[in-house]
């Protein structure tokens, strides 16, 4: 299963700040400990002519040159610097990588990625480039130029505790891709947009009431969408033990929560691209074991596509 990272990539963070940048290399080091049937390779950076599938070329050029207005830095959360817009690109890259391997093998990730939060125009909160949505339009481009005689389909499943805003508005009114964003209702962003289907979960929801509404959403999303690409952000925030989550899930009902997405996809045939999204543990510990959870549950899928392929 193959597994892109980007995580040497690392900003230069000022003292204190909230975001934790060395979860990334920690979860490789876990993988490759962990799981040593995964092939850990690194991201090449999305070019231009990805990321304006999805991004102007506007936005594009003044994160690459450092030239955001403050107020529009500010709301991505990062200052910026040379790292910053690489990892942004190679980010992208990740998922993009993922998405080509997954259509190969079934099944394959990101060990970062999940940036919901990013507009065609503008980032915001952690987000730059909205890898997932580069990664869709890509996949889409590609299918239309091999000949297939058919638009290719998508489904984000977005599970991250935050409502993937920046999805949401920049797949408005596209049959092409379903949105699904099951997230705290009283969470960021207090802004919402509206997706195809948007489940809004109270503070506290533990394990019964979370897994319930997914299996609900994913009974929906089966209705109104019959997908030929998956892309899961799994996100490991709606933990009962993150600061910034506000729900209650343990570890167990994240278990619950990927096995339910990774085999709703597998029973359906449909290959599926994983990205990692928020996590920000008061112990970063628990981000990892969640994280590393759902390494272990999609190897498990993956192996069962590598069984059933010629």
């Amino acid at each position: 299963m193959h597994a892109y990272y980007a995580d040497h990539f690392v900003l230069p963070l000022p003292e204190g700040h909230r975001f934790p940048m060395a979860k990334y290399r920690m979860l490789r080091d876990r993988i490759a400990e962990h799981l040593p049937g995964a092939v850990l390779k690194e991201a090449l950076p999305a070019s231009d002519e990805a990321l304006a599938r999805v991004h102007s070329p506007q936005y594009i050029d003044a994160v690459a040159h450092g030239t955001l207005a403050p107020a529009a830095q500010r709301e991505i959360g990062f200052p910026w610097s040379p790292a910053m817009a690489e990892r942004a690109r190679r980010s992208v890259g990740a998922t993009l990588a993922a998405t080509r391997a997954a259509w190969r093998e079934g099944v394959a990730g990101n060990l970062a990625g999940g940036t919901h939060h990013s507009y065609a125009d503008k980032g915001s909160g952690f987000c730059v480039f909205n890898d997932v949505a580069v990664a869709a339009r890509q996949a889409q481009a590609d299918h239309l130029n091999d000949g297939s005689g058919w638009p290719l389909q998508v489904a984000v499943i977005d599970l991250d505790v935050h409502q993937g805003n920046g999805t949401a508005h920049i797949f408005q009114g596209d049959d092409s891709v379903f949105t699904l964003s099951l997230h705290g209702a009283r969470n960021f962003p207090f802004r919402k947009e509206p997706s195809d289907l948007d489940v809004e979960l109270p503070d506290g929801c533990a394990d019964d009431e979370y897994l319930h509404a997914l299996d609900q959403a994913l009974e929906t999303l089966d209705h109104r969408c019959k997908p030929d690409l998956v892309f899961y952000l799994a996100g490991a925030d709606p933990h009962v033990g993150d600061r910034l989550g506000r729900l209650a899930v343990t570890h167990d009902g994240l278990e619950a929560r990927d096995r339910r997405v990774f085999d709703w996809a597998w029973q359906r045939r449909i290959p599926t691209v994983f990205v990692m999204a928020g996590g920000y543990g008061n112990d970063l510990e628990d981000t990892l074991q969640a994280q590393l959870t759902t390494w272990r549950v999609a190897w498990q899928y993956h192996q069962r596509w590598q069984n059933v392929r010629p």
